[in-house]
């Protein structure tokens, strides 16, 4: 049983949701190592959040920016985290709906993911500079 853990840097993103996959994996390298394992992934921020969701189309991407900024409104009169800009707070509350962190199975060198499933890096700030995710792999080597 091994265990690696690496922090990696995804390049800046604007606000929406973003297909991360491919960079992710063109980062740990020690992932075609492992026979079967799991792969945690911590996003290191509380404005953006991490999820699992539609790999092919995108209009599933711009549904889920559209359907989270009307649900969850800038400039609300009754917010009080309001020093960073008008999407601060809101980004805070779509983080914590959404979650920060994923479990993936690892299966012979591969992210186990479903057919259509992809990791997204749901950005909820209009500026937000590069995001860190802390990795944390176990697993049997092949």
């Amino acid at each position: 049983m091994s265990w690696y853990q690496k922090e990696i840097l995804l390049k800046p993103r604007g606000r929406g949701f973003h297909l991360i996959n491919e960079e992710v994996v063109n980062q740990l390298t020690e992932i075609k190592n492992i026979k079967i394992g799991l792969m945690h992934i911590l996003i290191k921020h509380t404005s953006a959040s991490l999820t699992l969701n539609e790999n092919f189309d995108p209009n599933v991407r711009s549904d889920m920016e559209k359907y989270f900024s009307r649900t969850i409104k800038e400039n609300e009169p009754w917010y009080d985290h309001n020093s960073e800009g008008s999407d601060d707070m809101p980004a805070h509350i779509k983080s914590t709906l959404i979650g920060n962190s994923l479990t993936i199975p690892i299966t012979n060198g591969k992210l186990n993911l479903g057919t259509w499933q992809g990791i997204y890096l749901c950005e909820h700030r209009n500026h937000a500079g590069s995001r860190k995710l802390l990795v944390t792999i176990l697993g049997d080597d092949k």
